[in-house]
């Protein structure tokens, strides 16, 4: 009984308008940023390396290069504070977790493309 108590409750915090992405696609985060009073828009664009979860605490952490140095973000899918998700890319990786990524760099950590 309180099991789907809570399933009602959070189905109406689970967003409808993220894009269906997994493991090795390359995807463009608009992350709303608060300083002081103004809010702008910022956008975070790597390759995802999973997605974990379920529901409303599902979380994807996208992976990018930043002056050679590799940077990793944690996004909660279902977070107010995420105005857009867009694929740029869709990847072809035989894992749902490519934390092999951490360790190539130059044309080893190339994946490839998928016309979709």
């Amino acid at each position: 009984m309180n099991l789907n108590l809570v399933e009602e409750v959070t189905a109406s915090q689970i967003r409808k308008d993220i894009p269906d992405f997994s493991a090795g696609d390359t995807v463009k985060v608009s992350v709303r940023i608060i300083e002081n009073k103004k809010e702008r828009i910022q956008n975070y664009e790597g390759v995802v390396i999973q997605r974990r979860g379920h529901g409303v605490s599902e979380t994807f952490t996208v992976r990018k290069m930043s002056s050679g140095i590799g940077v990793e973000r944690i996004f909660p899918i279902n977070s107010p504070s995420i105005a857009a998700i867009t694929v740029v890319r869709y990847g072809k990786v035989r894992r749902a977790r490519i934390h092999y990524m951490r360790g190539l760099s130059g044309k080893a950590a190339r994946i490839k493309e998928i016309k979709k």
